[in-house]
């Protein structure tokens, strides 16, 4: 079989089902279940607590002794380097808020829907991330000439598509030396939760959460692009089943708001006092500086107040004064950044649910 009929194949598999309209799976429960989102209140936070930051785990948790846990650089390099945590931690450290979204938040409201981790909105988390720059050690192990792309691999595999592989992702040189990619030990000021990379772990601001490998294992230096499933597969912005399609990298631009009022406990439709109702929210964006934030009432669009972001990285607060009249209303939030990009009302659908950054709707009735 041909390479491009082996890609076509795995592309096709990349999701585990043709999208449906039909209600959630047992398999998507399952998923749900081991992954969490980031309660929207939670927006009322600069910085996430690690308890409630979103949470994605492709395979297993893997179990890492701190003792005996070694990170390898090696490949197309002029000196392989093997450090212990310890060897890490001695370097110079940087303290950094970045916010993380995964790549497939909101793929629960797309129609049809891909079949794969459910997410409404709230895959997203802004932690302060303690680590040191990756560049000094790639410029201590001195790359090769003809090195492309460095290959981060964790210490959690699985099954995906029908291939056997350790999760892994890679970057090009000139991105892996960007100064905010980092080797992060700590979050918020602890070391890192087991669940989130425990004892190290990739942080690649700006971009989705997938390419900030959680319990890094390896880094190497390679002269070919890198072909892994998480990479080459997984992650593309496509609009039927055949390949490649567009790489994932940058986070879209994206305002949520914290529902205001109470909530229904099944249906979470909102439920607000008539009067003043002070609305508040959160905005971010990979591709530029969030420069303004709009909210819908009925249809009608109003600027927001923003505040000065957390970080080059983190999202930033807005806030706007809504007099609530009694009856049923629909609010929306939405951002624009600096490359001119805003927020779409309609998401455009795609084949993997990637990047659905549509504004988001919250339905309220006021008494």
């Amino acid at each position: 079989m041909s390479k491009h009929h082996v890609k076509q194949r795995a592309t096709q598999d990349a999701n585990p089902g043709q999208p449906t309209q039909g209600p959630l799976t047992h398999e998507e429960l399952q998923l749900s279940g081991r992954n969490h989102s980031m309660p929207l209140e939670a927006l009322q936070d600069d910085i996430t607590p690690a308890g409630l930051h979103y949470l994605l785990i492709h395979f297993d948790i893997p179990h890492v002794s701190a003792d005996t846990w070694r990170l390898r650089l090696g490949g197309a390099v002029n000196r392989s380097l093997e450090l212990s945590l310890e060897d890490i931690k001695a370097r110079p450290a940087v303290t950094m808020p970045v916010t993380l979204e995964c790549a497939g938040n909101g793929r629960s409201l797309l129609k049809p829907r891909p079949v794969s981790q459910p997410w409404v909105l709230g895959a997203v988390g802004t932690a302060e991330w303690t680590g040191t720059p990756l560049a000094p050690l790639l410029e201590e192990a001195g790359l090769a000439s003809d090195a492309v792309e460095l290959v981060f691999t964790g210490a959690d595999a699985g099954i995906q598509g029908g291939v056997e592989e350790p999760y892994a992702r890679s970057l090009s040189v000139a991105e892996a030396m960007h100064p905010e990619v980092m080797l992060v030990y700590a979050m918020n000021g602890s070391p890192l939760p087991i669940q989130h990379g425990f004892p190290l772990r990739l942080l690649v601001p700006g971009w989705y959460g997938m390419a900030s490998v959680k319990w890094l294992t390896s880094i190497e230096a390679v002269t070919s692009r890198f072909m892994g499933f998480q990479q080459a597969v997984a992650y593309h912005y496509l609009q039927g089943p055949d390949g490649p399609g567009i790489p994932v990298s940058h986070i879209r631009v994206r305002s949520l708001m914290i529902p205001p009022g109470i909530p229904d406990f099944y249906t979470r439709r909102r439920v607000v006092d008539a009067g003043p109702v002070m609305l508040h929210g959160r905005a971010w964006s990979g591709h530029g500086e969030v420069e303004r934030v709009e909210v819908g009432i009925d249809g009608e669009w109003m600027p927001a107040h923003l505040e000065p972001a957390l970080g080059d990285f983190a999202w930033r607060a807005w806030s706007m004064v809504w007099v609530a009249s009694p009856g049923e209303h629909v609010l929306r939030c939405r951002a624009m950044d600096t490359s001119g990009a805003l927020q779409p009302t309609d998401q455009v659908w795609n084949y993997q649910g990637i990047g659905n950054n549509m504004a988001q709707v919250v339905q309220v009735t006021v008494r």
